[in-house]
């Protein structure tokens, strides 16, 4: 201390010196405070059934049929650049009232086109996402066997593919990351093994979408399903079972895949036994419904 410093200063340098350190204590609370919320959630553990939310528009509605339906884990639809997205409010108030219901929360993405460009992928999606503090895990939705490049050159599509997810796994340093697969990907090659198993080595689980209305015989949910259960027990993946309930037309093929039209207690029936004939497995991780608006729609 200078020794032209008056007792006054002095004094008053001690109080600013006092209040600084208050502020400090406050701020690094706060930040504290956040990690731990961040780390509580990132712990809470998946939950037996799961949903899908591509409309986040009414959060309250959202985390009631959750709540009413026994659903523990939702993947929730997460734009580009959401920390400049009006989607960012949203998806707060989502989790928030999630967070006060027990019920985790994964960013929800995907696109076919993600294979061509996966660095703007994690610039633009993942990084943001990750970045709000707000999700449990990633969850991605890719589905690059609806392009028309899947036809023409199916080898070179899953190579980026397979690609993308190692690129995104890197990028999310430890988040989770889970991803949506057809229940016929094992029947697909890819690096001496098949599509299903590649995608799982490179991801913390999977939920392969055996979309059924119906739960026994040759081309019932459990089935189709089988063949990925026994993977994921294999390899050590958790596997959820998709399952939907959105319209998706007239056509009989279109009319099977989906609960649209059915009662709540007809589905329910169809789900336990789904359940039933995977619980002796460990790698069934439970049930995941798409979405909340079809399955809303169903009573």
């Amino acid at each position: 201390m200078p020794r032209s410093t008056s007792p006054a200063r002095l004094v008053a340098m001690v109080a600013l010196v006092a209040i600084l350190g208050a502020v400090g204590v406050t701020v690094a609370g706060q930040a504290m405070a956040a990690s731990a919320e961040a780390v509580d959630r990132a712990a809470r553990p998946a939950a037996e059934r799961a949903m899908w939310v591509w409309d986040t528009s009414d959060p309250q509605s959202v985390v009631t049929l959750a709540t009413s339906r026994e659903i523990g884990q939702l993947y929730a639809a997460v734009p580009p650049h959401v920390d400049s997205s009006p989607k960012l409010a949203e998806l707060q108030q989502l989790v928030a009232l999630a967070d006060a219901a027990g019920i985790r929360v994964d960013a929800l993405g995907g696109d076919p086109g993600w294979v061509d460009n996966p660095a703007w992928v994690v610039t633009n999606w993942l990084q943001p996402a990750l970045a709000t503090g707000l999700f449990t895990g990633v969850h991605v939705d890719i589905e690059p066997y609806t392009t028309a490049a899947w036809t023409k050159n199916r080898k070179a599509v899953i190579t980026k593919y397979l690609a993308t997810l190692d690129r995104l796994h890197t990028a999310a340093a430890g988040a989770p990351i889970e991803a949506d697969i057809p229940f016929w990907f094992d029947e697909i090659a890819a690096n001496g093994s098949t599509l299903d198993r590649e995608i799982m080595r490179r991801t913390e689980a999977v939920a392969v979408m055996a979309y059924r209305n119906h739960a026994d015989g040759p081309d019932g949910t459990i089935a189709l399903a089988s063949a990925e259960v026994a993977a994921g027990g294999q390899l050590g993946r958790p596997v959820r079972i998709g399952q939907e309930t959105n319209f998706l037309g007239t056509d009989p093929t279109e009319v099977k895949q989906t609960f649209h039209g059915m009662t709540l207690a007809q589905m329910d029936s169809q789900l336990a036994q789904v359940r039933d004939a995977f619980a002796a497995s460990p790698a069934f991780a439970g049930l995941a419904i798409h979405d909340s608006l079809g399955y809303a729609a169903i009573s």
